[in-house]
């Protein structure tokens, strides 16, 4: 009798949910999970791990210390469009295709983002807050010259599966949207425009970039400075293609009006960071696509591809060049 592929599931997630989603694999696979949250527990684990389900809070990395220790898995399936927190190119080395969740929360992050950019547009966050303070500050909303975003130029950084849907809401909304990205859509809905020329023509900037070597502070103070006098930012990316301290400063010095900001250099953001108490800032815990139609979307991909490796179908979404048949090792 072949041994059941073992599965080592690392993201916060209660452990009956995930060993129901295979329990229809019945003796085929088992479900197992580190004995704690923490580095050590994670490396004691891989060794007799067959495939390996990432965390999507980063917490628990498969760096390549991870990899070289995971020396059984055969594939690695990411619960999230992310891969950063994986050495990639160490799983390709090793012949192990890694899977992302391309697409399973498009909509939800794309809403996000414009439900953000009617909220800066409209001082909504600080206008909750003063009246929550117990005042009334109706002449000094005013002050803040409010947008109508039908106004708006947008411009959006970033055209995969979050970028168009962004783009096809921001345009239903009367928006006059353009788009940059590394190869340039013919079935965009947005006009395309080189980088530089798209952020001096952009009042709300909206960032949806993977982080990756070449994206990693692509916006920083330098092209911050080339964004419109009081323009805006809208971050459902990573944070370390807009670095903090270059948001910080941009809103500071007056160049940006505002941001709304979903990621971060450090998550969870430090206590006492300063963006946590600037007014011109709307912030959430990197949770832009936690809407309950995303949450089913993730799950059934996991649980498809997962299943699909066992039974030896190609898994989809491969990010790092492998074959997607799965081989045991």
């Amino acid at each position: 009798m072949t041994a059941p592929w073992r599965i080592l599931s690392l993201p916060p997630i209660a452990e009956e949910i995930v060993r129901g989603l295979f329990a229809p694999l019945g003796d085929d696979a088992e479900v197992v999970f580190p004995e704690a949250r923490e580095r050590t527990a994670l490396l004691a684990a891989l060794p007799d791990a067959d495939i390996v389900i990432g965390d999507f809070t980063g917490r628990l990395a498969l760096d390549a210390e991870a990899v070289a220790a995971a020396r059984r898995v055969s594939f690695v399936q990411m619960p999230a469009v992310g891969t950063d927190s994986i050495d990639v190119g160490a799983l390709a080395a090793a012949g192990v295709p890694v899977a992302n969740a391309a697409g399973f929360n498009a909509r939800g992050v794309a809403e996000w983002a414009v439900g953000a950019a009617f909220a800066l547009c409209r001082n909504l966050a600080w206008g909750d807050r003063a009246v929550r303070a117990g005042g009334w500050p109706q002449m000094e909303m005013a002050g803040r010259r409010p947008r109508e975003i039908h106004a708006q130029r947008v411009g959006i950084v970033g055209y995969g599966a979050i970028g168009a849907e962004a783009a096809r809401l921001f345009t239903a909304l009367g928006c006059t949207v353009s788009y940059w990205t590394r190869r340039k859509r013919a079935e965009a809905v947005a006009t395309y425009r080189e980088l530089d020329d798209l952020l001096a023509t952009s009042d709300i900037l909206v960032l949806a970039l993977p982080l990756t070597d070449e994206t990693r502070g692509l916006i920083g103070a330098d092209r911050l400075a080339l964004l419109p006098d009081k323009a805006m930012l809208v971050n459902v990316g990573r944070g370390g293609i807009a670095p903090d301290d270059a948001v910080l400063a941009a809103l500071d010095s007056g160049r940006l009006a505002g941001a709304a900001l979903d990621v971060f250099d450090e998550e969870p953001l430090p206590q006492e960071h300063p963006l946590r108490s600037h007014e011109d800032v709307l912030l959430s815990p990197h949770a832009a696509g936690a809407s309950v139609q995303s949450q089913l979307t993730l799950v059934a991909m996991v649980q498809d591809n997962v299943t699909a490796a066992i039974q030896g179908r190609n898994v989809q979404n491969v990010v790092n060049g492998v074959k997607p048949q799965v081989k045991r090792r």
